[in-house]
């Protein structure tokens, strides 16, 4: 008797500065996608049919990922288990090695789950630096995790009081890239939190002596259109500077006209982080198994 290939639903972190993003992309790249890792280091356990990740969240060149998710089908030999979620998450880990890219955790799914279409959010971090006049005033350890913008101290609370016309649900499409691969899709999509936070922690403080300060940017939602979350961030610090109103993203949202957003106002890639992709547990257990954690 055969049995099936085992879904397992798997979280990774990644550092995404030296790929082209997290989707697969082909090998003759100078920059390839964490999927092209994953897939390579699944190979390497030897299963008996090819292995293809299905990425829940996609990121751009330069995004980070804190807790991305994948769901995978793995068909082992004929006679042989399936991993256990220790076994998975040890021996990709070990097959990733030396890259930036790590397994959190995996579980075993139903065949049904999908990583993508079963996700009831996603939550996003974009890290702004303050204090700093010039570039080479970042610290080194911060170099590609931040943004540090230009032109003095921002004004957190008329970001604030901007931030409130982006929450809930509007027509995104002042907030959508140009270069959109999914126009002809519905640019409706809701915000469900969208908060500025002083960072916290140790390191954080660190840098307090310097007059430097960290600022987190909290975004939560079900989906993003493509760049929607660097748009409104940059949008956001726009306003921070002074360059507009708050009452200007009001402004933005009515046109839903992504030609009316303003130019070089998208934040980089550099300070945005991947932070969670939650799952309702009733998708994630499979009928009759107790569910695997690492």
């Amino acid at each position: 008797m055969v049995c099936g290939p085992a879904r397992y639903l798997v979280f990774f972190q990644y550092f995404g500065t030296r790929y082209s993003g997290v989707m697969e992309t082909k090998s003759d790249q100078a920059l390839v996608g964490v999927q092209n890792y994953l897939e390579e280091a699944a190979q390497k356990l030897k299963p008996s049919a090819p292995i293809k990740f299905h990425i829940s969240s996609r990121t751009d060149t330069g995004v980070h990922a804190l807790a991305n998710a994948a769901h995978v089908d793995i068909q082992r030999a004929p006679g042989k288990a399936p991993f256990t979620a220790q076994q998975l998450v040890q021996g990709l880990n070990y097959h990733l090695r030396p890259e930036p890219i790590r397994i959190l955790s995996a579980q075993r799914v139903p065949g049904t789950f999908h990583a993508r279409f079963c996700a009831l959010s996603r939550t996003y971090v974009y890290r702004l630096l303050l204090g700093c006049a010039h570039h080479s005033q970042i610290p080194v350890f911060e170099r590609d995790l931040c943004w540090a913008p230009a032109g003095g101290p921002l004004d957190i609370s008329a970001m604030r009081e901007a931030a409130g016309f982006l929450l809930g649900t509007h027509d995104f499409s002042t907030f959508r890239s140009l270069h959109s691969e999914s126009r002809l899709q519905s640019a409706v999509r809701t915000v469900l939190q969208l908060e500025l936070l002083p960072a916290r922690g140790a390191l954080a403080a660190h840098y307090l002596h310097r007059e430097l300060e960290f600022w987190e940017v909290k975004v939560k939602g079900k989906a993003f259109l493509y760049k929607q979350v660097r748009r409104m961030v940059g949008a956001l610090v726009a306003v921070g500077q002074g360059k507009f109103s708050p009452q200007r993203i009001q402004e933005l949202l009515e046109l839903k006209d992504s030609r009316a957003f303003p130019p070089h106002s998208m934040a980089p890639a550099s300070g945005l982080f991947l932070q969670s992709v939650e799952y309702s547990q009733e998708d994630l257990a499979p009928p009759g198994a107790e569910e695997e954690l690492s």
